[in-house]
């Protein structure tokens, strides 16, 4: 009986810390112990960011919005690949050159019923010569992953930058670094 129940008490030690552990022990594409390790300090970083106020508080918004309070703005999705969902940008990390994977330039957040949910978050970096045509030798690098790009901006104003997606709040089946989430709709 006493064995029972260390076996039991063992087994819910182990599904807590799994538990604690998050999507990024989880994530496909994320087998690196000091990828996952990173991972889970940017979900420490960015758990005050669901609520969504905290992050308006904090200088993230909505690309054209100039309203008092957060608006969730335009929600991105695309029909067979998934959604991004609503982008709330921090316009000072974008100006700021350096890479910190806890500061990420752009919060990711999904509509639900209750109000925008955090599902991710972006990093962001400006393009040093503003031309497509001509990618950095060297493309930005976060976790061990190379960022997509150097794409032209998407909305009024947006530099060609290189971007790099972190599904830390939400699965993602097409792994954690994907531009795309099918488990995100609009």
């Amino acid at each position: 009986m006493r064995r029972i129940v260390i076996l039991v008490t063992l087994g819910a030690v182990v599904a807590a810390t799994l538990a604690l552990a998050g999507v990024a022990s989880a994530a496909p594409g994320s087998t690196d112990p000091d990828a996952s390790k990173k991972l889970a300090e940017v979900r420490q970083a960015t758990a005050k960011y669901q609520d969504v106020n905290e992050a308006w508080e904090d200088g993230y918004r909505i690309v054209g919005k100039d309203a008092e309070e957060p608006d969730p703005g335009h929600c991105v999705e695309v029909d067979g690949l998934g959604g991004m969902g609503y982008h709330y940008v921090n316009d000072a990390l974008i100006k700021d050159p350096s890479l910190d994977p806890l500061k990420p330039e752009v919060l990711l957040y999904a509509p639900t019923e209750d109000g925008p949910r955090l599902t991710g978050v972006e990093y962001l970096a400006v393009d040093d010569d503003q031309n497509v045509n001509t990618p950095n030798e060297y493309p930005p690098y976060l976790f061990g992953v190379p960022f997509d790009g150097p794409m032209e901006g998407h909305e009024l104003d947006m530099p060609v930058h290189y971007d790099l997606h972190v599904w830390a709040w939400e699965a993602n089946p097409n792994g954690i670094f994907a531009q795309f989430n099918p488990n995100v709709r609009c």
